[in-house]
């Protein structure tokens, strides 16, 4: 019972990274969830009691797995430099994923407070890796830079999920260019 329990709540969260990722949190409603799933509309209320709640578990589960995927990135590189360009090119890389794209919809959206701590958490998280390499760089304020590091990170995926003139490859070398020489280039 408990393992077909835990099968039901991985599909529905399958369903709403797949409904996240293709429209945004409009899509992901209670009615949407069952149809995805073949669950009786009562049933996915006995795994979520709201939306919040769906979010909130998507946070807790893909939020580490995504960051781990940067971090073993990370892990591979030798210098600091090459430390952050695989944080550098590791997000944009996730970014047809659909747990990144359903984390992006997640983080674009009105939500409650307990799912909006979960997100800065993680984010937190992602910059806490990249705060060692920057202090390896000299930076005298790491933190700092590594916020300023994910704010070009952060604008990069928005360029690429928007169908951007330039192809994605063009936008990673770019944004590592940013990361690595700032803008002279």
């Amino acid at each position: 019972m408990a393992e077909h329990r835990a099968m039901q709540r991985a599909a529905l969260l399958d369903a709403a990274r797949s409904l996240l990722s293709h429209g945004g949190t409009d899509a992901l409603t209670f009615p949407a969830l069952a149809e995805r799933t073949g669950l009786a509309r009562s049933s996915v209320y006995e795994y979520f009691r709201s939306r919040a709640a769906v979010v909130e578990e998507l946070c807790s589960v893909d939020f580490p797995q995504w960051a781990a995927d940067i971090e073993a990135a990370m892990q591979q590189a030798a210098s600091p430099e090459g430390k952050v360009e695989a944080y550098v090119r590791r997000q944009l890389e996730l970014v047809g994923d659909q747990r990144h794209r359903a984390v992006v919809a997640i983080s674009a959206s009105e939500l409650d407070a307990g799912a909006r701590e979960k997100i800065r958490a993680a984010h937190g998280g992602l910059i806490a890796m990249i705060v060692e390499a920057l202090a390896d760089l000299g930076h005298t304020q790491p933190r700092l830079a590594a916020m300023l590091l994910q704010g070009v990170v952060d604008t990069a995926v928005r360029r690429i999920e928007l169908d951007a003139a330039e192809d994605p490859t063009t936008i990673t070398d770019a944004a590592v260019a940013m990361a690595l020489r700032g803008v002279v280039g």
